[in-house]
């Protein structure tokens, strides 16, 4: 930035332009040192910048900020949609808030003589490096490939239907291929039953009539819960096979020796985990600080996995890592980031075997906060795999054959660091939300035994600030060695999701602080309130909405949940390829010997990868969640009839969503069921009202449904409302049968739920007839 040459206060618009020029690299102290304004001018400029921000001029990321229409970052994944009329590629995000609006158009500049790997083709996904345009320009956005990451697929999932003549027809499980049936030749079906999941390929295409295709793969009958998991794996592309190399490379691996390490075999660490966890690698010791200068403190030690030992840059294992990305958890199954051989056996801390790890020495004074830290290479040796349920019954007096011998030299001086840990985290003061995770538990042949709510113990709480502490501890050590690094970033919510919470909570008689920098705490205040209150799922869920989204960035713009300046992944390696870079940059930063992040990865390198492994998180989420869905649509499908106690989970245009109390389900109620008359769409208390009656469904509200119908394919529910909505005044600007936002403007909305749930068929738009499935979901919030 050129020195400053004028010293008159700017205008509102210089400012902007300013921005404008810089962007992502200008906070309030550049804008200053620019303009040469003293301490006195920088309350003024402040004001200025908070008007930009509210009237949508400018938008704010971290400490830095943007011209609003600079939304999307300068590297992005992208997918390619189509062409222009001058015949150039055009793609929009591949993640995008839909809250946010329609997503921008991005025209893709295409070379004379591209470069391998980035010829790129409408249905592509690929790597940009994003600009923006000139005002006035068709697209606002111009980008040139980096790579492309996935080409269209020619492989179809879906469900093979026997027709009597011979041959079938195959349903695509894809939502986004609903409806585009391919016929089956008998020479063609690989003896696929009917109802058997399969995974096909197109062998020709028609003008008219239906495209063909081939049965490549018999992956199983719907009615195994196997079948379930593949229908995401298949959906989502998630790659579940290594390449040769990567396994022979797996295989070749040796344990790792001392050489070049510290030794702490001796050092009693501990892995602790939930009780079904296929992977250990992270483990923990803590002991009162000897130092008399830091009396009543403590020395906490974090111990992870040393896996850039085996993965080294530009390996086959590394390409293999980096196109999952991350591992994929799924009720019965796990799909990997690395091979069984180095996750579960070279890299996975077990009692009693020596393993190399990258540990971290944390000391902590006595008001919890850290005073300094160091980082090791070491070989150690785990002294205990216990689960957090163990671990907390062995300090609430319940000790057995492995925690007993522990709980004096261990569990207590961990707990004591903890309690000391727990005091800065308080004080810190991060997002506390209160959003219980419901875990799926299966029968041995993979149908659903149960849901349950695990409880939420100190033994996962003192693991979670542990990890937190050596994650900032990793992002701190890099950045005072000035090396590039990946950081978890999470950016505060939006002028508009604030407005939009505020207006929400003056519907619950609540206000929201209308000024000055936000920070957690004042959601907290929030959240208090409402604690032991029948609203509080209610607003935990609106709040959790209002929330940006977490993600990978080389560029640091903090992490407002936790309330951390700097934040990046240390701690899981295995199963995180952002961690993995992490361990290789610390390698180099201090010189710990193999494996280090090489010279040529630079913090436009890393930007790419970033954006990469972002998507990969989100395809995973996507994955584990849709997997969820089917296996209890699956569950319930023999229950139709059935009646249910749950909540309003989301409120639409076109019906209510309701979340049931046992299971966690969600399910669809069509505004067309809700009675004989219209009903408005009220988006600033959430809410369903009666233009008659007044009475009112609302966002929150306990309510119970009568389930009509189960879609196991889409993971679709459908239910009835058996309770009455809240008495409420008739909205007196309404007239019965003008309502565009109500009833008739649900019909679209209705039919587009409908054919996800019905692959293939053709819902009436204006029928009421019983049995036309609406199930679907609604869009969550980010966090």
């Amino acid at each position: 930035m050129s020195k400053p040459r004028d010293r008159r206060f700017p205008d509102r618009e210089t400012i902007v332009a300013f921005i404008r020029t810089h962007p992502g690299q200008t906070g309030t102290r550049e804008i200053a040192r620019e303009f040469g304004l003293k301490n006195a001018d920088r309350i003024e400029l402040k004001k200025i910048l908070r008007d930009l921000a509210d009237d949508g001029t400018i938008v704010k990321r971290g400490r830095k900020l943007r011209q609003a229409e600079e939304t999307l970052p300068p590297t992005l994944m992208a997918d390619i949609t189509g062409r222009d009329s001058d015949g150039e590629l055009l793609a929009t995000p591949t993640e995008w808030d839909e809250e946010a609006g329609t997503p921008p158009k991005i025209r893709i500049h295409v070379p004379r003589r591209a470069k391998p790997g980035t010829a790129a083709g409408v249905g592509d996904r690929a790597l940009l490096r994003i600009e923006a345009t000139e005002p006035g320009d068709s697209a606002p956005y111009r980008a040139r490939v980096i790579k492309v990451i996935e080409h269209t697929r020619s492989r179809i999932l879906g469900i093979y239907r026997a027709l009597p003549q011979g041959g079938g027809r195959l349903e695509p499980v894809d939502k986004k291929q609903a409806g585009r049936e391919l016929n089956i030749a008998k020479a063609d079906s690989a003896g696929a039953e009917d109802g058997d999941l399969v995974s096909a390929e197109l062998v020709r295409t028609r003008g008219f009539g239906l495209a063909s295709g081939r049965v490549k793969e018999r992956l199983g009958s719907l009615a195994t819960e196997k079948a379930v998991s593949l229908i995401a794996i298949h959906a989502h592309d998630i790659p579940q096979v290594f390449t040769p190399a990567a396994l022979r490379e797996a295989e070749a691996a040796k344990p790792a020796a001392l050489r070049g390490r510290e030794d702490w075999r001796a050092l009693p660490l501990v892995t602790i985990d939930p009780p079904d966890a296929k992977d250990h690698d992270d483990a923990v010791h803590a002991a009162p600080d000897e130092d008399p200068n830091n009396e009543g403190g403590a020395v906490v030690t974090v111990a992870i996995a040393d896996v850039a030992y085996y993965v080294r840059p530009e390996s086959a294992l590394d390409h293999d890592a980096l196109k999952r990305g991350n591992s994929v958890y799924f009720p019965d199954r796990v799909v990997p980031m690395l091979p069984e051989r180095i996750s579960n056996d070279l890299c996975s801390l077990v009692p009693g075997q020596a393993r190399g790890a990258l540990a971290v020495r944390l000391v902590i004074g006595p008001d919890g906060r850290k005073r300094s830290h160091t980082f090791h290479r070491i070989l150690m040796r785990s002294a205990a795999k216990l689960n957090y349920a163990q671990a907390q019954a062995a300090i609430d007096g319940n000790p057995d054959d492995v925690t007993g011998p522990l709980l004096a030299p261990v569990l207590k001086p961990l707990y004591a660091a903890y309690a000391l840990v727990k005091r800065a985290r308080d004080e810190r003061d991060p997002l506390d939300l209160e959003l219980p995770e419901r875990k799926i538990l299966l029968n041995p042949d993979g149908t659903v035994d149960r849901v349950i709510v695990p409880e939420r113990l100190d033994a996962h709480r003192l693991i979670e600030e542990f990890m937190i502490l050596a994650n900032v501890a990793a992002a701190e050590t890099l950045e005072k060695k000035d090396l590039p690094l990946i950081y978890r970033v999470h950016d505060e919510p939006t002028v508009e999701k604030v407005h939009n919470l505020r207006e929400f909570l003056k519907t619950l008689d609540m206000s929201f602080a209308k000024s000055g920098a936000l920070k957690p705490e004042q959601f907290n205040r929030v959240l208090d309130q409402v604690k032991g209150h029948d609203s509080e799922s209610l607003v935990n869920e609106v709040v959790l909405r209002s929330q940006a989204q977490a993600e990978y960035s080389a560029e640091n713009y903090g992490h407002f949940g936790l309330n951390l300046r700097r934040y990046a992944h240390f701690t899981s390696p295995i199963r995180r390829y952002a961690d993995l870079i992490v361990h290789r940059a610390l390698i180099r930063a201090l010189g710990l010997g193999d494996g280090a992040l090489p010279a040529t990865e630079t913090a436009e390198t890393l930007a790419e990868v970033a954006a990469q492994i972002s998507v990969t998180e989100r395809r995973a989420m996507k994955a584990e969640r849709e997997t969820a869905d089917r296996l209890i649509a699956h569950f319930l499908a023999d229950r139709i009839g059935n009646i249910f106690g749950g909540r309003i989970s989301g409120v639409t245009r076109a019906g209510l969503f309701v979340k049931l109390t046992d299971t966690g389900a969600d399910g669809l109620i069509p505004i067309r069921s809700l009675g004989t008359e219209y009903f408005n769409y009220d988006e600033s208390r959430h809410a369903l009202v009666g233009s008659r009656s007044g009475s009112m469904h609302k966002l929150g509200d306990v309510v119970e449904v009568r389930l009509v119908e189960a879609v196991p394919l889409a993971g679709a529910l459908r239910f009835e409302l058996l309770s009455g909505g809240l008495a409420g005044p008739r909205d007196p600007r309404r007239r019965e049968g003008r309502n565009r936002k109500g009833m008739r403007g649900s019909q679209n909305a209705h039919a587009k739920v409908h054919s996800k749930a019905h692959p293939g068929r053709k819902p009436r738009k204006t029928s009421r007839k019983p049995g036309k499935s609406t199930a679907g979901k609604p869009k969550k919030g980010k966090s």
